[in-house]
């Protein structure tokens, strides 16, 4: 089937770049949206304002799309089996997206596939909690089993006398999952785009930096990785996406030891922050791969377009009009790449992004920063 209309779940600066990457393809999207101002229905065309959570606004939703994607992972389970069941192609599918979506079951699932990943353990209440951190010595992480992000519903904890606090608001149906710190030297994130044919591609390893759970800034090539360990960390992203039966992107986030082995931290079936370097770095970006994958296309090429890229995150800051900011950092950085979201400038918010690519990582890295601090009103 040939695919026309793309359907998005979710109006995030993800969808708005998704839809940038639609637009040569000649497919059309059509976004179900929070809110008719969020990033992407600023740029959409075709918009439905709706709850995704609703089935009868989601199966409506979708009667015109002849597939469906995401913005978030979100989207509950039973709404996703509704769509297959109605004839609504869904990917990535429910079967793969319940391991984005839910920590539990995905460290059981990587666990019994063999892939590294911190011990763990689901934790009744604060008792099992402190059990665990005297077994695996303190300090440790707790985890909701869903819907954190950016650091939200991630404690570490670092004694006995904390263990109660990611109880104190949980909410019915999530779980607490307890697993070990890691002593890791730096993250990683990998890429890979898969077709549901079984066609893959793979980005370039990226070192990422987080910032209070938020990733601040990527580095591509990962500095000081051997071609070996590269290769390894590649396969084993490549061997998670087959096992999962993944279709789009999937982002494999890792932690890195001092002695060079990694561990599997989180995954994402969708565009990912840690990708967005691929937009100006590489020969295909992230964005597009995914909905050719989605599409069901030939996904192109993933090598850089330069030897190495840098990509540091926009967030709200002491600048407001990031507009005006723009054009005066791109008379002082005409090699700058930005990306702007369209939303109003909020502390800490990620409201945008810079790129810049070229053949030294050291200059790529400088230009990034100076040009993000610019936008953020960092004062130098």
């Amino acid at each position: 089937m040939t695919v026309r209309t793309i359907g998005i779940i979710g109006g995030g600066q993800l969808a708005r770049m998704m839809h940038a990457a639609s637009i040569p393809l000649g497919v059309r999207i059509a976004l179900l949206a929070e809110g008719p101002d969020v990033s992407a229905a600023q740029v959409v065309a075709d918009v439905t304002v709706g709850d995704y959570t609703d089935p009868a606004t989601v199966y409506d939703f979708a009667r015109r799309c002849d597939v469906v994607t995401f913005d978030h992972e979100h989207v509950p389970q039973p709404i996703l089996r509704g769509l297959l069941e109605r004839g609504v192609g869904v990917h990535p599918g429910p079967d793969a997206l319940v391991h984005a979506q839910d920590k539990v079951v995905m460290r059981e699932r990587l666990s019994a596939l063999g892939v590294p990943c911190p011990a763990f353990a689901v934790v009744a209440d604060p008792a099992e909690l402190v059990a665990f951190g005297e077994r695996t010595l303190w300090p440790v992480i707790a985890k909701t089993s869903r819907g954190g992000y950016d650091g939200k519903g991630v404690w570490k904890i670092d004694g006995p006398h904390a263990a109660a606090e990611p109880f104190a608001a949980l909410k019915p149906g999530v779980a607490i999952l307890a697993e070990e710190f890691i002593d890791f030297s730096r993250e990683l994130s990998v890429l890979v785009a898969r077709r549901p044919s079984g066609e893959e591609r793979v980005y370039p390893v990226s070192e990422t930096v987080q910032t209070d759970g938020i990733c601040t800034h990527t580095f591509t090539p990962a500095p000081g990785l051997s071609r070996e360990q590269s290769a390894e960390i590649e396969a084993l992203a490549l061997r998670i996406a087959a096992e999962l039966g993944v279709t789009g992107i999937l982002a494999v986030e890792l932690m890195q030891r001092a002695d060079g082995s990694v561990v599997v931290n989180e995954l994402a079936m969708r565009p990912h922050n840690t990708g967005h370097w691929s937009i100006d770095g590489a020969a295909t970006s992230q964005f597009e791969n995914h909905l050719r994958a989605v599409a069901d296309l030939p996904l192109g090429p993933t090598t850089q377009r330069e030897a190495h890229a840098a990509m540091v995150n926009v967030l709200g800051g002491a600048r407001d009009d990031l507009l005006e900011a723009q054009a005066e950092l791109l008379a002082g950085e005409p090699g700058a790449r930005v990306q702007l979201y369209g939303k109003s400038v909020v502390p800490g918010r990620k409201v945008g992004h810079v790129t810049v690519v070229g053949p030294d990582a050291e200059s790529a890295a400088r230009s990034a920063q100076a040009a993000a601090d610019h936008l953020m009103g960092v004062q130098s």
